[in-house]
């Protein structure tokens, strides 16, 4: 995190809108969204990491299991797609040599475990909780080439790669109601089913070594009682960066912020 000093304490720069959108969940409000800069101290320098970058929040009450959200976010990509190709497809085809597909829907499925098959990579390997650049890449080629589709879920994470707040499905205790999306190759979306359930969080939180006093605020909005739901964050740049078939997120970027820039 970035921390920055706020009058006679110190605070830290958003990361992410995700316990906000949770407390608007508990509050009453069955259905959020949030466009806006988020920001992540990370010294990744990498052609798809920045440490400023605009995301797209979504939450969802109400809902019976992730799948929801994932049927959420499928089609509301296939109408943005559908809308930017109408709109802007020939001048993108013109200027960047690529064609705007609209997707079909559903997107293909698969468990991190099936994807670390197909990346080559055995899932009881040590370390192996998620894949890399190369596994993505490679997982997508395939999904490519058997279906077609240019999206794909990667559901099943295990606890240890996901956060407290992620659900776990009754009797899988192991892994996480969660997914990412991956785009020509590129993971853009990461999303889950929360854990609702007070009881449940607590411990949960205090499994991951995290004492729950600093976030009793949070904490609090599911003590007496919160819907079922879920969400997802999708990276814009990341998104623009496989439309436009671009090599870096830097050149998706207005004013590109990383490590080593910082100005203008």
């Amino acid at each position: 995190m970035f921390e920055v000093g706020y009058f006679d304490r110190p605070a830290y720069l958003a990361q992410s809108p995700q316990f906000y959108k949770q407390m608007a969940i508990a509050g009453g409000i069955d259905r959020v969204f949030e466009v806006g800069p988020v920001f992540r101290a990370e010294p990744s320098f990498t052609s798809r990491h920045a440490t400023e970058f605009t995301g797209v929040d979504v939450e969802l009450a109400w809902i019976d299991s992730v799948e929801d959200v994932m049927s959420f976010e499928e089609r509301m990509l296939a109408h943005v797609l559908s809308a930017v190709a109408a709109a802007h497809g020939a001048a993108i085809e013109e200027q960047f040599k690529t064609e705007v597909t609209v997707p079909r829907v559903p997107f293909p499925r698969l468990t991190l475990a099936e994807a670390l098959s197909l990346a080559g990579t055995s899932p009881a390997s040590p370390g192996r909780d998620d894949l890399d650049p190369a596994g993505e890449r490679a997982v997508s080629a395939r999904v490519h080439a058997e279906t077609g589709h240019e999206f794909a879920f990667v559901t099943e994470y295990p606890v240890s790669a996901r956060p407290f707040y992620h659900l776990r499905p009754a009797g899988q205790p192991r892994v996480t109601a969660s997914f990412d999306l991956l785009f020509k190759g590129l993971e853009v979306t990461t999303g889950a089913q929360r854990e609702h359930r007070y009881d449940v969080l607590l411990a949960q939180a205090a499994e991951k070594g995290l004492s729950p006093e600093p976030m009793r605020w949070y904490l609090d909005c599911f003590r007496y009682g919160c819907p079922p739901h879920g969400g997802l964050g999708l990276g814009l740049g990341r998104l623009l960066m496989a439309l436009l078939g671009l090599d870096s997120i830097r050149d998706a970027t207005f004013l590109f912020r990383g490590p080593n820039r910082l100005t203008p």
